[in-house]
């Protein structure tokens, strides 16, 4: 075992834009960030990762950055993130900042003297094609956002490639001056005294020699098609990620998580295994993707605890003791777990509660995004404009020419899976906005602040917030909650997920009720018990009860010592 800060510690996630508004203008802000390291550092959390801050148009909400060393004058000045590092610091949290280097903004001067001539230095930092024979886009390539990945530039009459919004053109990593460029840059954070990176979809900087067409086989209504199978982990991935090791992170205490798309655990363990230089650990998105329709998220349809429970003993046991999980059910591009996974409703607490037991205990590192300590859910907005997410807007354009989904069936996909879902401010108390801001919001507020807020939370004793602390608490007195090799029970029942921990002579045992039904635990045959101590649970349990046939309440969690 193999101990570090980065697998013992716990990450919270902070979206700056709806964290904390100390200035009215409605959105959140730096300033905010460090008036609240009282509240984060009673939580127990070791680690932030912040969201993009740097400057930035905002096309997409900071994730295309036109200066990666400045900041954006909505979240404050560089003196303000200073003093946010510093009394972090202070607190015993440690910084992760978000690298955003697939792309750029097209604002960036980088791409402003790209642009500028087919003889410009800066031309090939930027991935630039002819038209093909037919004086159409160079290749057939869809972008993540709706429509082609390909935008003409009047200047030189090339078009150039964007995996993402127009506003976010690719780089060319093939380009080595580039390389050094953004190496130079990380190093200039870590000499300011952060703490690591989380790395914005780092499995798509290599792309195949020549970007070809997708198969026609894969083309959809508009011509376009998925082409993945060209950039999601080209050919040289892994080949830059070492020299960005060698060059930069080797030299820095650092903690790196890169954000991956369709990967398998056998990815997993190339990008985070401890003799190959690249990645501390990844974000894979199997998980999450449970339950898409034909339209994808936009379509949303059950999902069979089978199936989740197939997914994730796959990443346990195929990384144990090779590579290195991250833990997580939602992010700033997730809904809301306890909406997604757990009942928003009737048992919120208690799913809360017991998916937050799933989590921090697996091997592994776990993330908390801002709000789900309180319980914090989807927002159902009654209507489309209310939203901001560019993905969501470009759905809806896409979607008026195709005719694929109504207005309405676009809104209850938008409901359960939209990106806005965890956008909206956090909660801080009753008072309006939520206590957000004193403006107005840049988001709307999720109109449950009123009965789900931190101010409640912390004077309520059985709140989510507090049995959050309570797990914080334990993984830091516990190797077993991190470093635990855990075992799947009961494979194949659609109710109940049971594993254990083993870590040396230490056993754990975790019982988990995925459902909002009573549900018999019969202890498997396998199970030996030569003791039951009960460690945690989420409602009062008689510590007398013998493990043997047991009724489950709804979401019911329990923690044992075996």
């Amino acid at each position: 075992m193999e101990r570090k800060w980065w697998k013992e510690g716990v990450v919270y996630q902070i979206y700056p834009r709806s964290f904390y508004d100390t200035n009215g203008d409605g959105i959140g802000d730096l300033k905010g960030i460090t008036a609240k390291i009282p509240y984060l550092k009673e939580l127990g959390i070791t680690i932030i990762w912040l969201n993009p801050i740097y400057a930035s148009p905002n096309d997409d909400n900071g994730y295309d950055i036109s200066n990666y060393q400045a900041i954006l004058q909505e979240f404050g000045t560089m003196e303000d993130f200073e003093e946010l590092l510093s009394k972090l610091h202070k607190a015993g949290i440690k910084l992760i900042m978000d690298l955003v280097v697939n792309h750029s903004s097209d604002e960036h001067p980088w791409f402003l003297e790209s642009k500028s001539s087919e003889d410009s230095p800066y031309r090939e930092y930027y991935i630039w094609k002819k038209s093909n024979q037919d004086g159409g886009e160079p290749n057939n390539w869809r972008s993540f956002f709706s429509g082609s990945a390909w935008q003409l530039d009047e200047t030189t009459g090339e078009y150039y490639l964007h995996l993402f919004s127009k506003k976010q053109p690719d780089l060319n990593w093939e380009n080595e001056k580039l390389r050094h460029e953004i190496y130079q840059m990380m190093q200039w954070w870590f000499e300011k005294g952060i703490d690591g990176f989380r790395m914005d979809v780092i499995n798509l900087i290599s792309k195949v020699e020549g970007l070809p067409s997708a198969g026609k086989d894969k083309v959809g209504f508009d011509g376009l098609a998925w082409g993945g199978e060209y950039f999601v982990t080209g050919p040289r991935t892994h080949e830059y990620l070492q020299e960005m090791h060698r060059e930069v992170l080797s030299k820095y205490d650092a903690m790196t998580v890169g954000e991956t798309c369709d990967v398998t655990p056998e990815d997993g363990v190339l990008f985070t295994g401890k003799d190959r230089d690249e990645l501390n650990m990844i974000f894979q998105f199997e998980h999450v993707n449970l339950g898409q329709g034909k339209e994808g998220k936009w379509t949303p349809k059950p999902w069979k605890l089978t199936e989740l429970k197939e997914i994730m003993d796959k990443w346990q046991t195929k990384l144990h003791g090779k590579g290195w999980n991250s833990l997580y059910f939602n992010n700033h591009d997730q809904p809301r777990q306890v909406s997604k996974f757990g009942d928003d409703k009737v048992y919120r607490k208690e799913s809360a509660k017991m998916l937050a037991t799933y989590l921090h205990t697996l091997e592994g590192t776990p993330y908390i995004y801002q709000g789900e300590e309180i319980g914090m859910t989807n927002v159902y907005f009654e209507e489309l404009k209310h939203y901001k997410d560019l993905e969501i807007l470009n759905k809806w354009e896409e979607i008026k020419q195709t005719g694929s989904l109504t207005e309405k069936e676009l809104l209850e996909g938008v409901h359960v899976n939209g990106r806005d879902n965890a956008r909206t401010p956090m909660q801080w108390n009753a008072n309006r906005h939520a206590g957000f801001t004193t403006g107005e919001p840049w988001l709307g507020v999720n109109p449950n602040y009123a009965v789900i807020n931190v101010e409640e939370a912390l004077k309520d004793k059985d709140s989510v917030f507090h049995y959050y602390k309570k797990l914080l608490e334990l993984r830091k007195k516990h190797l077993i909650m991190a470093y635990g090799q855990y075992e799947l029970l009961l494979k194949e029942d659609e109710q109940l997920y049971v594993y254990t921990k083993t870590l040396e002579e230490e056993r754990w045992l975790v019982l988990l009720n995925f459902s909002n039904q009573k549900v018999l635990f019969e202890r498997p045959r396998q199970l030996q018990l030569m003791r039951q101590e009960l460690i945690l649970s989420n409602y009062k349990v008689d510590e007398k009860e013998v493990l043997e046939k047991n009724i489950l309440k709804p979401y019911e969690a329990r923690i044992y010592r075996i």
